[in-house]
């Protein structure tokens, strides 16, 4: 029996996850997923996943590369980590699944964006595909989490792929905006180069930052289209 149990866990640690990118996002990040750091943080999702419940779904925990193209990337918005309640995150910062009560950051992320516009109109749904399929890049640290745990997978290294991702954007790219909304998101893009992107920096939506006055009034949503708009590329239909 301890033959057969160290043969199955050595049979695991050769087929542990490997990431299924977007093939424009494989060709640019082909040496970062080669390192030894990253088969350790692969094999240690997939023992997380296999003892305890954890989200997104795993199939998901890669979906913000696979919705947002390196090629038609135009906004990176940066989160924590992904919701831990039951069928509520799906692999793309803020966002929650359809039919699933929009939570109280993307709510006021709805309400500055109204705000921002002059709207009234308010979205029925907290899914954000429609912009990660325009080029917004809605990454978080980690990409995966344990079920009602918030940061519970921060030490399994998911904060060093998503820096080396967050530095690749800077490096490879230009005329892309930065949101970094809370002191967490303006730390992670404290290297990004700014003279060749736009940074736009506030507090996060959440209640506590929002109802300090460090949320409502940012018009990032505008400035981003501006920004765009001035360098020659489609704005966002937020």
């Amino acid at each position: 029996m301890a033959l057969f149990a160290k043969t199955l866990r050595t049979l695991r640690q050769n087929i542990v996850m490997q990431p299924k990118l977007n093939p424009s996002w494989q060709s640019i990040l082909s040496e970062e997923i080669q390192k030894p750091y990253f088969k350790d943080l692969m094999s240690s999702v997939d023992e997380e996943y296999q003892n305890h419940v954890c989200f997104p779904p795993k199939e998901l925990i890669f979906s913000a590369f696979d919705y947002c193209s390196f090629d038609d990337l135009k906004v990176v918005i940066i989160g924590q980590d992904p919701y831990h309640g039951i069928n509520e995150a799906n692999g793309l910062c803020f966002s929650v699944n359809d039919g699933i009560k929009i939570p109280p950051s993307l709510r006021n992320i709805f309400r500055e964006l109204n705000d921002d516009y002059g709207s009234v109109f308010f979205p029925t749904s907290g899914n954000l595909e429609r912009w990660a399929k325009q080029g917004v890049l809605l990454l978080n640290a980690s990409l995966s989490v344990r079920m009602d745990n918030p940061n519970s997978h921060k030490h399994l290294k998911w904060g060093t792929f998503t820096d080396a991702v967050i530095q690749k954007i800077s490096e490879e790219k230009e005329n892309v905006v930065f949101l970094l909304w809370g002191s967490f998101a303006q730390k992670k893009g404290a290297k990004i180069d700014k003279n060749k992107h736009l940074v736009l920096e506030s507090g996060h939506p959440s209640p506590m930052s929002a109802n300090q006055g460090k949320w409502f009034g940012n018009k990032h949503f505008s400035q981003t289209n501006v920004y765009l708009k001035s360098k020659g590329k489609t704005e966002i239909e937020w």
